[in-house]
């Protein structure tokens, strides 16, 4: 069925940690969302991308869910001390995780 006019979707990046407690609360206030596996680019870790159609009335609370359910979180990696004569690695702490969420207007979409 095609739809034309002003269709709201958000585009939401997961972490896997936080995917399943996202979609369990998009399911349950009956919001339609489309799941796509995705890699991380600086740490290459697995995440999802969340395509998710907003009512205009719903995209605040979609907003909030995602808040909720997609916590950030300090991780380590190591990362070689370059003024050591041994390159020793350094534990590093980095922030992981929360989402990012783009808000994306479509004139037409359609669905087969």
């Amino acid at each position: 069925m095609a739809k034309t006019g002003n269709n709201s979707f958000l585009m939401a990046i997961v972490q896997s940690q936080d995917v399943d407690a996202a979609e369990e609360a998009l399911r349950a206030i009956s919001i339609d969302y489309y799941r796509l596996p995705s890699v991380g680019g600086f740490l290459g870790r697995r995440n999802a991308t969340i395509i998710i159609k907003t009512p205009p009335d719903s995209q605040e609370q979609v907003i909030e869910i995602l808040r909720k359910n997609c916590r950030q979180r300090f991780e380590y990696i190591a990362v070689p001390l370059e003024s050591a004569s041994l390159t020793l690695p350094t534990p590093t702490p980095i922030s992981v995780g929360g989402a990012i969420i783009f808000g994306i207007e479509a004139d037409y979409y359609e669905e087969l």
